[in-house]
């Protein structure tokens, strides 16, 4: 098995979160880096099929997060983990893998891990932990801490009372965010984007960005209705506080984050290799 970590390390700009992927599948492999290029903002600089090359893959090109597979032909994933802690290495590292048994989610959290993606699942699924993990890590390279208020906001998860909603990514208005908020909020059980267009006047493409986005936040949970041919339509549930708005001086416990959806398939085109899979799809994958 060869290693490719090379191979994309002058693909994008200074300012990119660089990411090298870890799978020893290098069909799976291709689906994530696909995943991976479409969010904006990442990188993929290199892949790694084994431990080992993974271990001198983050030597060579001091990647900023690695997408770590756990079955690996030569070593368990979280044992390439304190290698590269002792190598001197202060890389982020996402687990993204089948294995679902407690003690080994238990044994990546003591790890320091920053997500645990299971496969298989959809691109959206990791681009909203990607996002995430951007958020978290510019509140990390940015921080200044006077007192506990600002330990809170870097320690992103922690349950604090917050008085203002997250900041609309750019593009995004407030208005059409509570148009859509409150169409979401009154549905009876779940809600397609087509079926929010219509309540709301706007576009089924700016519904669905909404919708994406109360997912993304933790505001909203998605569930996958499959029908008789096509990809799954993607269905959205309200999982914020019934009452009040956040941000118009409501003062709430953040909104639990949702499940990962792991039986979806892999939507729109992620390269060559990766249209219409889904990721991960093997038992030891």
């Amino acid at each position: 098995m060869t290693s490719t970590y090379g191979e994309y390390a002058e693909s994008a700009g200074a300012d990119a979160i660089d990411v090298l992927v870890v799978d020893d599948d290098f069909m799976v492999a291709r689906v994530h880096r696909a995943f991976v290029e479409r969010v904006e903002g990442f990188r993929v600089v290199g892949v790694a099929g084994t431990g080992e090359q993974a271990v001198a893959a983050v030597d060579g090109l001091r990647p900023d997060l690695v997408l770590l597979d756990l079955y690996l032909p030569d070593l368990f994933g979280l044992d390439v983990i304190p290698r590269l802690r002792s190598a001197g290495h202060d890389c982020d590292v996402m687990v993204i893998s089948a294995a679902r048994e407690a003690g080994t989610v238990r044994g990546a959290v003591r790890q320091g891990v920053v997500d645990y993606l299971l496969k298989p699942f959809e691109s959206e699924d990791l681009r909203a932990r990607l996002e995430r993990y951007a958020v978290r890590r510019g509140r990390l390279l940015g921080a200044v801490v006077r007192g506990q208020a600002d330990v809170d906001r870097v320690l992103a998860g922690a349950p604090v009372p917050v008085t203002t909603a997250p900041a609309l990514p750019k593009g995004m208005s407030v208005e059409t965010a509570e148009l859509v908020e409150r169409v979401l909020r009154e549905a009876d059980g779940t809600l397609s984007a087509t079926e929010c267009a219509a309540l709301t006047g706007v576009s089924r493409v700016s519904a669905r960005r909404y919708l994406e986005h109360f997912h993304t936040v933790g505001r909203a949970e998605v569930s996958l209705r499959y029908g008789a041919a096509g990809r799954p339509e993607r269905r959205y549930r309200f999982l914020g506080p019934p009452e009040g708005r956040p941000g118009r001086g409501t003062r709430r416990q953040p909104a639990p984050q949702p499940a990962p959806q792991i039986d979806g398939q892999a939507d729109g085109q992620a390269g060559d290799q990766a249209d219409g899979l889904r990721s991960g799809g093997g038992a030891r994958a």
